[in-house]
């Protein structure tokens, strides 16, 4: 596990423990009492808890029955299978920075699973799965002195079913995440409290175990396909309808809702909606497009990276000049970039300056800034491509092309979506 300053204690030749900072100083505060040292290794002080009569008894909490650090991912799958085939009872606690996640076995199963990281709290797994929209998490939240899982269902908005079926959902979900952790410590206790479990499930070790091997393998093919949860899966035509194993996932896409946002719509945890968006991509009913921009600072920044890449590729050709000369040039005719790039460029990298460029659209086109900005942009970088190609070799061009073509591909807006403005660009290039 990687040290951490804030967290340094310095034992000095009395054999006494000075915490190095406030942060140290608070977290041994918060232990105050009479600790055993426990026989350890030379560069590992390990203590615990025994009370002012020296001795291990029942109320000074859990014996450790195993501890150690984590330094790679997987290192936690070997933990979990000595537990799950030992049939033992406990909680596994995994300390990662400043997340912690505690997995319960008995008799070789998960009976549940608790986690402070973002993304795994029971209300915004009900959220992810579309069991509740935001604005009712938000409604149960509020509500005092209950559980939001309890407090939906007094409200009405789940049964009591769904939310088990969540809460089972939920703890499967943290083994998965906790057996990915690749830097921490992990603490097996051999006992933990019933009333901290909000639920009892039977949830085989094993079978977790495996599927999250499973999913350790998978996950980097799908990234080759579905670069992020955000990208945006688009059908393509001309296909038959695939098989009833991801005929929901099919239907729910419509060119216009993230991998992330089509688990909440099917109501599928995002790594099962990702299975089967890449086995639809595998079978070529879909292509996968990365995200559009939603606001005019990530419009100029994919326009930069563009740019870049478009005269980089000139310069390699030895015909820079030539390039910013055309450039230049449509710029003046189109009757729009000259008021748009105004004090804000372009670089001789291509790029412009995003600020300025924001402010200047907000003049140009005030109701519908984002796609006019978008449109425009697009259209002069699909112009830098045309005119690139006068001055690089064939095959570069070709692979120039597809590269800033994807790249750019999420700012070409829709034939009818609005422009604002009646100017705009005379020239137009559509990339496929």
């Amino acid at each position: 596990m990687a040290e951490a300053p804030s967290d340094l204690v310095r034992i000095d030749d009395t054999g006494t423990a000075h915490a190095v900072s406030r942060t140290a100083s608070q977290k041994l505060r918060a232990r105050k009492g009479t600790f055993r040292l426990m026989p350890a290794p030379i560069h590992v002080v390990f203590m615990r808890y025994v009370g002012e009569d020296g001795k291990r008894d029942e109320e000074d909490g859990a014996v450790v029955k195993l501890s150690g650090e984590i330094v790679t991912k997987g290192t936690l799958c070997d933990i979990v299978a000595l537990v799950g085939h030992a049939g033992w009872k406990g909680e596994l606690v995994v300390l990662d920075g400043l997340t912690s996640r505690s997995v319960f076995f008995e008799g070789g199963n998960v009976i549940a699973a608790q986690s402070t990281a973002e993304g795994e709290r029971l209300g915004e797994i009900l959220y992810q799965l579309g069991a509740l929209t935001q604005e009712q998490v938000d409604q149960c939240m509020a509500v005092e002195g209950k559980r939001i899982g309890d407090a939906a269902v007094d409200l009405g908005l789940l049964t009591r079913d769904k939310l088990f079926h969540v809460m089972s959902k939920q703890a499967e979900e943290i083994v998965y995440k906790t057996l990915l952790v690749g830097d921490g410590m992990f603490y097996f206790l051999d006992r933990y409290d019933e009333s901290r479990l909000s639920s009892r499930h039977n949830l085989s070790a094993n079978a977790l175990l495996m599927e999250g091997v499973r999913r350790m393998d998978e996950i980097n093919y799908f990234r080759e396909r579905i670069p992020s949860d955000e990208h945006v899966p688009v059908r393509v035509t001309g296909k038959k309808e695939p098989g009833e194993e991801v005929r929901r996932v099919w239907e729910a896409i419509d060119g216009e809702t993230s991998v992330i946002e089509l688990g909440r719509r099917c109501e599928m945890s995002l790594f099962d909606v990702t299975q089967a968006v890449f086995q639809l991509c595998s079978t070529g009913h879909v292509k996968v497009v990365p995200p559009k921009p939603t606001d005019p600072v990530a419009i100029c920044e994919t326009f930069n990276a563009a740019m870049r890449l478009v005269m980089k590729a000139a310069g390699e050709g030895g015909k820079p000049g030539e390039l910013s000369d055309t450039l230049q040039s449509f710029a003046s005719s189109s009757g729009v970039y000259d008021a748009l790039f105004m004090f804000a460029g372009p670089e001789a990298d291509g790029s412009i300056k995003t600020e300025r460029v924001v402010s200047n659209i907000r003049g140009l086109a005030s109701e519908d800034a984002v796609p006019t900005l978008a449109q425009w942009l697009y259209d002069y970088v699909a112009f830098a491509l045309f005119a690139v190609s006068s001055v690089i070799e064939h095959d570069a061009e070709q692979t120039l092309s597809r590269v800033v073509g994807e790249m750019i591909a999420p700012l070409r807006q829709a034939p009818d979506e609005p422009k604002s403005s009646s100017i705009g660009p005379h020239f137009s290039i559509h990339i496929e």
